[in-house]
C-alpha cells in the first residue's frame, strides 16, 4: 500500500515497485482514504509519507496500522529533524526514507524491510500437516516449500531463482496456498501460522 499525497510521487513510487515484481496493492493520498482501504485488504507492507497535508500525518496512520493491524510500514518523508524520527520510532518502522529519493532506495529498503519483518515473527517449528489439518486442502510438497521461504522473508523474485521457476510459477504456487489456507497476503499467512502454534 503506498500512502502519498502527490499522486505524481505515488504513481512513481508505484512504477519502481511494479519494476521490481511488487504488486501494488492500493494508492490513497491521505490518512482516510487508506483506512478505507484497509478495512477490505491488507497488504504485506505500507508506504507511508509523514506530512500528507491531512489533520493525521503518515506517523499517525503508522501508529494505527501498528495497533490494528501488525504488518510493517517505512516512512517516506522530507524530514530528518529529531522530533519527526522521534514520533517515527515509536510505531516501530522497518525502514524510514527520506527524500528525494531514487528507485535503489526504495527497492533496497522493501526487501530488508520484509525479510526483517518475516524473521521477527518466524516460528519456532512448524510442518506441513499442522498446516495440511487446518486448510482448505493439503499443500504440495512445492508450495510449502515455497510457504517457508516466505518465511524467510524471500521476494518472489528469490523464490523464482531459488526454485529455478518463472515468476508467474511463484505467483500460481503463492494464490493456490493462499486459497488454501484462506488467507489474502504474506502477513496474513504469518498471522495464521502464529495462531496455529499457540493451540
Amino acid at each position: 500500500l503506498i500512502v502519498e499525497d502527490e499522486p505524481l510521487i505515488a504513481q512513481d513510487i508505484a512504477s519502481i515497485l511494479e519494476g521490481y515484481d511488487y504488486s501494488v496493492a492500493g494508492i490513497a493520498h491521505n490518512p482516510d482514504s487508506a483506512k478505507l482501504f484497509l478495512n477490505n485488504d491488507t497488504p504485506d507492507i505500507a508506504l507511508l509519507d509523514v506530512n500528507l497535508n491531512a489533520e493525521t500525518d503518515g506517523i499517525s496512520l503508522g501508529e494505527y496500522i501498528l495497533e490494528k493491524y501488525e504488518f510493517p510500514v517505512v516512512y517516506l518523508t522530507a524530514y530528518a529533524d529529531k522530533k519527526t524520527i522521534d514520533r517515527a520510532k515509536h510505531t516501530k518502522p522497518m525502514g524510514y526514507i527520506v527524500k528525494p529519493f531514487d528507485e535503489k532506495d526504495i527497492y533496497t529498503t522493501i526487501e530488508i524491510a520484509l525479510y526483517n519483518y518475516a524473521n521477527m515473527l518466524k516460528p519456532v517449528e512448524f510442518d506441513i500437516n499442522l498446516i495440511n489439518k487446518n486448510s482448505l486442502g493439503p499443500l504440495t510438497d512445492k508450495e510449502f516449500e515455497i510457504l517457508s521461504d516466505i518465511y524467510d522473508g524471500k521476494t518472489n523474485r528469490q523464490l523464482a531463482e531459488h526454485h529455478f521457476i518463472s515468476i508467474n510459477t511463484v505467483k500460481t504456487h503463492i494464490k493456490n496456498l493462499y486459497d488454501k489456507m484462506e488467507v489474502g497476503s504474506r502477513t496474513e499467512v504469518i498471522v495464521k501460522i502464529r495462531s496455529l502454534l499457540k493451540r
